[in-house]
């Protein structure tokens, strides 16, 4: 979902306790079991949903220009690290967000945006 600053902060405040606008907010799905029951095993499953995906529109074109990206890109690199988290990576340690910003990176790469973390020439 594509929203505004003001619907963003809202939801990062009820929802994470922080009282301020962010660029994209994932909310999980409940978790399937780990394994299937007997009877189920070796039968096709409905696919189950992830979860949500908030985008704060007004933010990310904000981030877009200040850090002279391409908007399709920074739109692109947010949806990849909203997904990241619905899969259960997050970035609250320096070793986690390593391993995060290296999957979005080969992820972005394998489809043709260039690594968002790279230092650019006249880019903050």
């Amino acid at each position: 979902m594509l929203t505004n600053d003001s619907a963003i902060h809202a939801l990062n405040r009820d929802w994470r306790g922080h009282d301020a606008p962010t660029n994209v907010l994932s909310f999980p799905a409940v978790q399937a079991p780990a394994r299937k029951p007997r009877a189920l095993r070796g039968r096709p499953v409905a696919p189950t949903p992830l979860g949500d995906i908030v985008i704060a529109y007004e933010t990310m074109a904000r981030e877009a220009k200040t850090e002279a990206k391409p908007f399709e890109h920074h739109l692109i690199h947010l949806a990849v690290h909203g997904f990241l988290h619905l899969l259960g990576y997050d970035h609250e340690t320096g070793r986690d967000a390593k391993t995060m910003e290296t999957l979005e990176t080969d992820i972005l790469a394998a489809i043709g945006v260039p690594d968002p973390y790279a230092v650019r020439p006249g880019r903050p």
